[in-house]
């Protein structure tokens, strides 16, 4: 009984996001574009632009599994006062964003927000940030591209190896439709790869983002931060430092 609800559910432990009306007006501190992509013939993707005068270059950023712009956009804006344009969307169902939401689906929308970004920077200009859910995201699309550099947050394995973590008596290799394979993507992305893990994090375990590292990949620089949980990591001094040396 717990296996099948597991299944039939599974986008609902997976995804939690929230909803905004079609006249919902963003405020935010810094300067922005707002934007509907219209990714495929059923699907439609509302994102947020940020640009400053004068950009070092673009973070194109994946956001976690709850919420959606109205907090994010706040989120990015870390980064837009370190003088980055940063682009980032809300996934299908999340915020404005409208269409059937899959793995896949996900894949395509995250590859055409960068071929966006493509028409208007070069790729040297480009760092892809995943954070929590969209480490995966991230990973792929850096997978599949080759732009400056790459940062994950509190990343997984996969979402199985987190899964097994949690429901370690189900077989859930077997019921689980989505698995953001970070592991699989890591390997192919050619350009230099940051991660940043906390040794506290209960969401997304020390454990499943430690072992990337077992994949040997040369380009990767792995960051630990003591005692960081998975939604403080901003409020250590170590994470600041790390930053401010990548997007220097």
């Amino acid at each position: 009984m717990i296996g099948s609800a597991l299944y039939f559910f599974q986008e609902k432990l997976l995804f939690f996001p929230s909803t905004l009306k079609k006249n919902y007006q963003y405020q935010f501190q810094y300067e922005f574009e707002e934007l509907f992509l219209k990714t495929d013939k059923n699907a439609i993707i509302n994102a947020l632009h940020f640009k400053v005068e004068s950009p070092k270059g673009v973070i194109l950023y994946f956001h976690g599994n709850a919420g959606d712009l109205s907090r994010w956009g706040t989120v990015a804006e870390y980064f837009v006062a370190q003088d980055y344009d940063v682009l980032i969307m809300d996934y299908r169902t999340y915020g404005k964003s409208i269409g059937k939401l899959s793995e896949d689906a996900i894949y395509n929308d995250a590859q055409y927000c960068y071929d966006y970004l493509l028409k208007q920077y070069s790729k040297d200009e480009i760092t892809v940030y995943g954070r929590s859910l969209g480490t995966g995201i991230a990973s792929y699309v850096a997978s599949k591209n080759n732009p400056k550099q790459l940062i994950l947050e509190t990343p997984y394995f996969s979402i199985l190896d987190v899964a097994k973590d949690r429901f370690p008596i189900l077989p859930v290799k077997q019921l689980l439709k989505y698995q953001f394979p970070t592991y699989q993507f890591l390997p192919k992305a050619t350009c230099p790869i940051t991660i940043i893990h906390g040794t506290a994090d209960a969401v997304v375990p020390y454990a499943s983002g430690e072992k990337l590292l077992e994949l040997n990949i040369e380009n990767l620089n792995f960051i630990t931060v003591e005692d960081a949980g998975h939604n403080n990591l901003i409020e250590f001094e170590a994470y600041h430092s790390i930053i401010n040396t990548i997007l220097k």
